[in-house]
């Protein structure tokens, strides 16, 4: 191994297929019941999607200008580190490390596990074998090479989007359809909750489905020409998404009516059932499989190029910098990531300790957005379109999210920001001196 440079082979198309499939997992048919549920409209419902998905573009379109300005691996970390210093870089990726990015991993292969003990009789020892040769075979997949890794990310989502666009076409040519379930269009049912806090939980919960986005920007030094190709493929990728989910939202209402919509897992089998009868829940749950699989071997190939962009700073392992010379991938970082997630995995405690740093995630990913104010004011260069508007939409709304999560469990988000914080003294005690400064690295390979 050897710290070389990682080579830059992903294009456009490669890109926008990495945001699809980061965002479209398992939320895509958990959401929409819980929206259509609370907001009991379907002009409701198809507002929060259009509110969140341009809010999503709104912040894209800040994370690409700054993927543009600082072309390198890391995402998020490297804008931390440009904007407001290393120490609150190392905060970010800290907090990915130790946390959410083997927590998240872990929580998407146990519902890979999940879902498919309800096809096949595991027990739970066997639930978790399945969800860490899920992990394991993946993490093999990246190692061998951006190519194979894309090749196969590519493919998942693809068969994913089939089955999906599948889903909505039959959904929408089903006798158990009914176009009266959308009617009255504008107002709300009887039995809606109040607007108020239905608002509330629908945004919650649509920001939630379009979650992950802003981790693609972690492969920007492998991006051909970033400066062009990541804020397109941001904004592309988060076009499609909107659109996918306001279709499979509506194919859904089509033919469950919004007064017997169930909520969480129970809407997937309620889904299938209407649609083919008592064999539609395995013929979704298959679909759901599909979704899983695609989004883990997404975020198995984002999250490592943080530790791999720390880990050039300084403040991180050293070998975790190091690229495999045959097959150009960062394999340390690949597989500590993995590692730490098969262990939560094992433990079987993830799910609780997760929820304690969405908060804090949340307070990253605004600043992050703020950081184009921060960089302008030293930087002229740095473009954002729509500034300041696209940032201050995003940041506006992302404050009304962060006031909610705080007030729903107050105790839980200010926990997981101590604890976030704890990382200050340790940053003091691992910095090396001789570490190079922040933003001289050059990763572009031709």
């Amino acid at each position: 191994m050897s710290p070389e440079a990682l080579s830059r082979q992903l294009t456009l198309p490669a890109a926008t297929t990495l945001v699809v499939g980061q965002v479209i997992a398992v939320g895509i048919f958990l959401t929409p019941g819980t929206i259509i549920r609370t907001l009991a409209s379907p002009l409701w419902v198809l507002g929060i999607w259009t509110l969140v998905g341009g809010m999503a573009i709104c912040g894209a379109l800040c994370y690409g200008a700054l993927a543009a300005r600082y072309p390198e691996a890391g995402g998020g970390y490297v804008y931390l580190r440009e904007a407001y210093g290393p120490r609150v870089a190392f905060l970010y990726g800290w907090k990915c490390f130790l946390i959410m990015d083997p927590g998240i991993t872990a929580a998407l292969a146990t519902g890979f596990a999940a879902y498919a003990g309800s096809l096949l009789p595991l027990n739970s020892v066997a639930l978790r074998a399945v969800a860490i040769l899920a992990i394991v075979a993946l993490a093999i997949v990246h190692i061998l090479g951006l190519r194979v890794g894309t090749r196969i990310v590519t493919a998942l989502t693809a068969l994913k989007l089939a089955l999906i666009l599948g889903l909505i076409g039959i959904a929408l040519v089903s006798s158990s359809g009914a176009w009266q379930n959308f009617v009255p269009f504008v107002s709300r049912r009887s039995t809606a909750p109040p607007l108020g806090p239905a608002i509330a939980t629908a945004l919650m919960s649509a920001f939630f489905a379009f979650g992950g986005w802003w981790e693609v920007t972690k492969m920007s030094g492998e991006v051909r020409d970033p400066g062009r190709t990541m804020p397109r493929a941001l904004v592309r990728g988060l076009a499609a998404v909107t659109l996918i989910y306001m279709l499979i939202t509506l194919a859904f209402m089509y033919v469950v009516p919004i007064e017997q919509v169930s909520a969480g897992e129970a809407f997937v089998s309620q889904v299938g059932t209407a649609l083919l009868g008592p064999s539609g829940a395995i013929a979704v749950t298959l679909v759901v499989l599909a979704c899983i699989l695609g989004s883990l071997a997404v975020v198995m190939m984002l999250a490592a190029r943080a530790y791999f962009a720390m880990a050039r700073d300084g403040v991180f392992p050293a070998a975790a910098a190091a690229v495999h010379p045959r097959f150009g991938t960062p394999t340390r970082a690949i597989a500590a990531q993995a590692l730490v997630a098969c262990v939560l995995v094992a433990l079987g405690t993830f799910e609780s300790i997760v929820a304690y740093f969405i908060f804090i995630t949340v307070v990253f990913i605004a600043l992050t957005v703020a950081a184009v104010f921060v960089v302008r004011r030293r930087d002229t260069s740095l473009t954002v379109p729509g500034h300041p508007w696209t940032a201050l939409i995003f940041l506006a709304i992302v404050g009304v999210l962060l006031v909610l999560m705080l007030l729903n469990n107050p105790l839980q988000a200010l926990l997981g920001v101590a604890i976030v914080s704890l990382g200050a003294p340790v940053y003091r005690i691992i910095q090396r001196p001789a570490a190079a400064p922040a933003g001289t690295h050059q990763e572009v390979q031709p």
